[in-house]
């Protein structure tokens, strides 16, 4: 049981993995367009499999725990670590979703998730952002993307644009060209007495329907 289990385990990794291909890059040809959203059917397909025989798999522990006593913590841990596994592949499958077929009012480029993390060290992060397109047909997106950190220091706010705190950026708007989304991720060091408040996001579209959206972030970092 215990070797179908780490099997298991393999494969919700490198599942998630994949969620982070990033950028889907190619042409607006129909036939390719065709193409990644089946492979973005099979990929929520498998997501959906990988879910159930977890599931399964917290059942036949829980089962096992019951005639093995002497392993009930053992088997309680990894219950645990089997429900983070399936949490997670409940938000890929609710993500995939809504690339598809995107529910509410919200059409074309938005901004998504944010994720601050501490990395243990005085005033350095990691972040990870998603920006995504949402629509029924997706075309090719380019545009660009304002990140900016607003804070004080001393009596003073101050914004700060994620080029100058951060080593992955080397420009004020960063570069956008995706077909349903695009993480940006990269580690923030912040300067001595400033404090961060909240993060400005703004995302912009070029080419006839071109739009500009804007989003707002209160400084919370995660534990890492």
């Amino acid at each position: 049981m215990w070797g179908t289990l780490s099997a298991l385990l393999v494969i919700a990794a490198v599942g998630f993995g994949s969620y982070r291909f990033g950028q889907i890059q190619g042409g607006s040809e129909h036939a390719e367009t065709v193409s990644e959203r089946d492979h973005l059917k099979a990929d929520l397909a498998a997501k959906k499999i990988e879910t159930d025989n977890l599931r399964q798999e917290v059942a036949n522990l829980k089962l096992g725990a019951k005639v093995d006593r002497q392993a009930s913590e053992g088997v309680r841990n990894e219950v645990i670590s089997l429900k983070s596994e399936i949490a997670t592949l409940q938000e890929d499958i609710s993500f995939y979703r809504g690339l598809m077929a995107p529910t509410g009012n919200e059409r074309g480029l938005t901004i998504g998730s944010l994720n601050v993390i501490s990395t243990g060290a005085p005033r350095q992060y990691e972040y990870k952002l998603v920006v995504q397109q949402l629509a029924t047909r997706h075309t090719l997106l380019n545009g660009s993307l304002q990140f900016t950190i607003v804070g004080r220091q001393g009596e003073q706010m101050v914004a700060l644009p994620l080029m100058d705190v951060s080593d992955n950026v080397d420009d004020e708007n960063i570069k956008l060209r995706f077909k349903y989304f695009q993480t940006l991720e990269g580690r923030i060091n912040l300067p001595e007495s400033f404090e961060p408040e909240r993060i400005e996001l703004i995302a912009k579209s070029t080419g006839k329907q071109a739009v500009e959206v804007e989003k707002h972030f209160g400084w919370l970092v995660q534990e890492g």
